[in-house]
């Protein structure tokens, strides 16, 4: 199945697709924050067009139609989450080296996620 959500660009549906959330009714689950703060932990760096894309996708609107009043308080509950469970630091210079290329698992399969073209993040 193929589900089209508006503000969710290929960068934006790779890291999803990398942290489990492969469907609209994934997203919905987890909610903006909740997806948000998977993606950070998973050592990914969007900034906050994303948190503000992923609600967008959820309310079928433009992320830049989001009331100011809103954005601050995804942000208010996402700084929330951070404080209570802090993102872990970055490995040292001399540690692992992390390979974060997105994979093609999705071989032969229809993407969950495609990209409305007038809305890329």
């Amino acid at each position: 199945m193929s589900t089209k959500l508006r503000n969710i660009g290929p960068k934006s549906a790779a890291w999803l697709r990398q942290v489990g959330l492969r469907t609209a009714e994934d997203l919905a689950a987890a909610g903006s924050v909740g997806a948000f703060v998977k993606v950070r932990r998973a050592g990914f760096k969007p900034s906050l067009n994303l948190l503000y894309s992923l609600e967008g996708a959820l309310q079928d609107c433009h992320w830049q139609e989001l009331p100011e009043a809103r954005r601050a308080e995804l942000v208010a509950e996402y700084d929330a989450i951070i404080a209570d469970k802090p993102l872990k630091k970055a490995p040292p210079a001399s540690g692992p080296v992390y390979d974060r290329t997105v994979a093609n698992d999705d071989e032969g399969d229809e993407a969950p996620f495609e990209l409305d073209n007038e809305d890329r993040t």
